[in-house]
């Protein structure tokens, strides 16, 4: 093992075991919610998925807050993308990426949870280590850990989803009825000039006066599905939709499991990739932060998972869908998609 590795190791679980002694919270509960002006939400993950992931919350948050403006403790330089059009978003505080090339700009980060204080500090993934200490780091009063469901102190039957649970977890927290209001949408607020691009890309690869079917043939390690499951099932696809566009959206690696045989959309830029997904009918693909994104363009996505819980991470919104492709062939889900794509609201092009 290398150097890095290990002292990567070492630090994971050092965290961990810090953060094992921080889950006593029993009796915490706000009395006066109209004091709270400013908070934090934690999240220190790199990833667009469990940033994504974690916009229901954050509008939860504003909801029950809407007084309050809300900092955000993440990681990486996607926040300021995310979060562009949250206007109650106010401060940003971005971990670097890579710890060791950076660790100036990583150690200042975290001093930065202590230059301000807040009236409520919320971790938003409960067996993240980091999101705990960062929690217990930032100075508040009140502070919120998540972990509510370890404990078994409540239980719904959707609450294992990993962007679901944190905001049954926060209305339990105060004393809300958990399951009285819909939870909110994954979001990346989309502006209508960003939709309007969205259309015009589009229009250059496609018949606008017909449906659309997106692919994103990519994921990672043994999420990414074959290249002979995805040209079968886009051959499944053509006989089942004939009156469709069929279009694949690419990875920033810009490699294709279909050999770039069909026309093919390709951005770095990842609000322009969601205005451009926003325009299409329905989103397929395995299970991957672009899966995520598209459920937060608010486009009709479908998720396959071969390896990951469907359950914690299929696709979050209304309209979306995760199919199990250990009990379903390529051609079970053409056909099951075919059978409910009346079911699913489709794009107005």
């Amino acid at each position: 093992m290398s150097f890095k590795k290990s002292i990567n190791v070492f630090r994971k679980k050092a965290t961990r075991s810090i953060t094992k002694k921080l889950l006593d919270q029993k009796g915490l509960k706000l009395t006066d919610k109209s004091k709270i002006k400013r908070i934090l939400i934690t999240r220190p993950n790199h990833r667009l998925g469990n940033q994504l992931l974690i916009t229901p919350l954050v509008k939860e948050v504003h909801d029950c807050f809407p007084n309050a403006t809300i900092d955000l403790f993440l990681k990486g330089n996607l926040g300021p993308v995310i979060y562009k059009n949250y206007t109650y978003v106010d401060r940003i505080i971005c971990l670097p990426k890579q710890h060791f090339k950076k660790l100036h700009q990583y150690l200042y980060s975290w001093l930065k949870l202590k230059k301000y204080y807040y009236d409520l500090v919320i971790n938003a993934e409960a067996s993240s280590s980091s999101g705990r200490l960062s929690t217990k780091v930032a100075r508040s009063q009140h502070k919120f850990f998540g972990f509510e469901r370890e404990l078994n102190l409540f239980k719904t039957s959707d609450a294992v989803h990993i962007s679901k649970y944190p905001v049954y977890s926060l209305r339990y927290f105060l004393n809300q009825n958990i399951i009285e209001k819909p939870l909110p949408d994954l979001e990346i607020k989309l502006s209508k000039e960003e939709l309007n691009l969205g259309k015009e890309l589009l229009s250059k690869f496609v018949d606008l006066s017909k449906p659309t079917l997106c692919l994103y043939t990519f994921a990672t390690g043994k999420k990414c599905f074959s290249k002979k499951w995805w040209t079968n099932f886009y051959d499944a696809l053509q006989k089942s939709f004939p009156n469709f566009n069929i279009i694949e959206v690419l990875p920033v690696e810009n490699v294709s499991s279909l050999d770039f045989k069909i026309p093919a959309f390709y951005s770095q830029n990842i609000r322009e990739l969601a205005a451009f997904i926003s325009q299409t009918s329905v989103f397929i693909t395995g299970d991957c932060g672009i899966m995520h994104l598209a459920s937060a363009s608010n486009t009709p996505t479908i998720g396959l998972f071969n390896i990951t819980d469907k359950a914690m991470y299929e696709p979050y919104n209304k309209s979306c869908l995760g199919i199990d492709t250990n009990v379903k062939s390529e051609f079970e889900v053409a056909q099951l998609l075919k059978n409910n794509i009346n079911n699913l609201k489709l794009a107005e092009n």
